[in-house]
């Protein structure tokens, strides 16, 4: 089998993987309808940016129309992905009339192929076919794309950073594997894309071997990528459940015209009061316990306004409710860990018990506050 050969089977295969679990992703019975659809979305688009690479060319001269149309949906693909992260982070997601805007370039590529190519006589189309790659309307394209790359990675990256400051200040432990695992896959499929720039440009370089194979590690890779992001999901449903995009930073309730730093050097007695009183609660009614406290349900529990509660812990107690929390929670299995009479408990159960719900994030916490793994503390204590 030729290398061409080989790279048009990577793209069948790809392209037939894509579908399948878009199909999967359309007929699922589950909650996150919004978020599977725009991934099915994601998968359906990048099944007909990647057809290109085995559709018969007869077929393509005989339907120059539709395959120049089918060159403009790859303007879609990163806008669709970007909705699909913002879905998963954030529960009260909705689609609506402001995300229009991601499909401008879509609509001016289509406004431009409608006066140059579309209307033309059959002769003009295949002449622009046959030396597309020399054609300004197809650097548009190409330059298009590595915009949307640039643009849509900083913004992907944005949303994560805003999620995962949102959740660390309103939220503790039980979700925390959200944010990790799409940062991974974002890390991952934005270093592909810009690998993809750089193959692009050896399309005007004498290095057409070197295009080919380059077209079939990115197919490769692309696939396993894709099969992995799925597999993920299906395995692991709890990786997207998202949060309430609503909630305000800390930051952001406190006045305008009040620093941070203001606010952490002016402790009056009153705040003394409410720290040591917030301290004593944890301590006595122990709500740490229960592995999906949130900020807003400790404020109804001490009656502190949930705004003033976030202020308090984030500036005035100088950490995020988060590591506020686990804490506690931590402290309590140390306090099992060393106690000869619970002896018989493995680490699995103290950490169900002190609040925690998942052993890679307990580990995680507690090697952060004692430098060692629980086993090591239970056998140094």
């Amino acid at each position: 089998m030729d290398i061409v050969s080989f790279l048009i089977g990577m793209s069948w295969m790809s392209a037939f993987v894509a579908l399948l679990l878009a199909f999967f992703l359309l007929t699922v019975e589950t909650n996150n309808k919004i978020s599977n659809r725009l991934f099915a979305a994601y998968l359906l688009l990048f099944a007909i940016d990647n057809s290109g690479l085995f559709i018969n060319e007869n077929f393509i001269k005989e339907h120059l129309n539709l395959e120049f149309f089918r060159w403009t949906t790859s303007s879609l693909i990163l806008p669709v992905f970007y909705l699909y992260i913002v879905s998963v982070c954030f529960t009260d997601f909705r689609l609506s009339p402001k995300y229009l805007l991601h499909l401008a370039p879509f609509i001016a590529e289509n406004l431009i192929f409608a006066f140059r190519l579309y209307f033309v006589d059959d002769v003009e189309k295949m002449k622009f076919y046959d030396h597309h790659n020399q054609m300004p309307e197809f650097y548009s394209l190409l330059s298009i794309g590595a915009i949307q790359v640039v643009f849509y990675s900083i913004a992907v990256f944005s949303v994560l950073r805003k999620y995962r400051a949102i959740y660390q200040e309103n939220y503790t432990n039980p979700r925390t594997s959200i944010y990790k695992w799409l940062i991974q896959i974002s890390t991952v499929l934005f270093t592909l894309y810009y690998l993809s720039i750089a193959k692009n440009g050896l399309r005007y370089a004498d290095f057409e071997l070197l295009w080919i194979w380059a077209n079939v590690v990115l197919q490769f890779l692309l696939l396993v990528i894709i099969c992995w992001f799925v597999l993920k999901a299906l395995n692991h449903p709890e990786l997207f459940r998202g949060i309430d995009s609503k909630l305000q930073l800390a930051r952001d309730i406190l006045p305008k015209e009040t620093s941070i730093a203001e606010v952490k050097n002016n402790k009056s007695e009153a705040i003394t009061l409410q720290i040591s009183a917030l301290k004593d609660y944890m301590a006595e009614k122990e709500p740490f316990l229960d592995p999906s406290l949130t900020i807003q349900e400790l404020s109804n529990q001490i009656n502190i306004p949930v705004r003033d509660l976030s202020v308090l812990i984030n500036h005035h107690i100088d950490q995020h409710f988060f590591d506020f929390v686990n804490e506690y929670r931590i402290q309590k299995a140390m306090n099992i860990l060393k106690d000869q009479s619970k002896s018989q408990l493995t680490v699995l159960e103290i950490l169900y018990e002190v609040g925690f719900n998942s052993k890679s994030s307990f580990n995680t916490s507690f090697k952060k506050y004692t430098n060692l793994t629980p086993t090591a503390y239970r056998n140094a204590s």
